[in-house]
């Protein structure tokens, strides 16, 4: 199992992007853009293996999620979602904070883990205003979570606007 701390640990860590799929853009699949990476840290002298998923809603592009996830040495945990910064999903009914109405962040923690959870459960939120589109979530995420080259892939989030 992890700490709390070494989960920021790991989250902070820093990271290259190693494989986008696919190369270029999004895959269209069942109401969905998608894309996954692949990710290394090589903190410490040891490699650390992680991916990244990408996800937004086709017809509804607030609902969005972008999760990062490490792959342990250990097989009983196998790959444990850490954080998933997500876009509103339309509702406001779910939840008592209304947090499925705006912009949130899941972070897993140690006593989640030891409940037998390997991603962040809705109980462990955070409503964040940091963001508000996918693209501009991609840049915080990518600044969150160690991402140092991420410009080589996702060219497009480092062009500022004109007006």
């Amino acid at each position: 199992m992890l700490t709390d701390q070494e989960i920021q640990g790991l989250i902070r860590s820093s990271k290259e992007i190693k494989e986008k799929i696919p190369v270029g853009g999004y895959k269209e699949e069942n109401g969905h853009r998608r894309c996954n990476l692949k990710l290394e840290s090589t903190e410490e002298d040891e490699v650390k293996l992680f991916s990244v998923f990408v996800r937004q809603n086709s017809y509804f592009l607030e609902n969005f999620s972008i999760g990062l996830r490490y792959q342990t040495n250990d097989n009983v945990l196998g790959t444990i979602t850490l954080v998933r910064y997500n876009g509103p999903h339309g509702e406001t009914s779910r939840a008592p904070d209304g947090h499925y109405a705006q912009s949130h962040i899941h972070r897993i923690t140690a006593k989640e883990m030891e409940s037998g959870s390997v991603q962040p459960q809705e109980s462990h939120r955070q409503p964040t205003d940091r963001y508000s589109t996918l693209e501009d979530a991609l840049v915080v995420f990518f600044a969150d979570v160690g991402v140092t080259n991420y410009s080589d892939y996702f060219p497009e989030l480092i062009q500022g606007t004109l007006f």
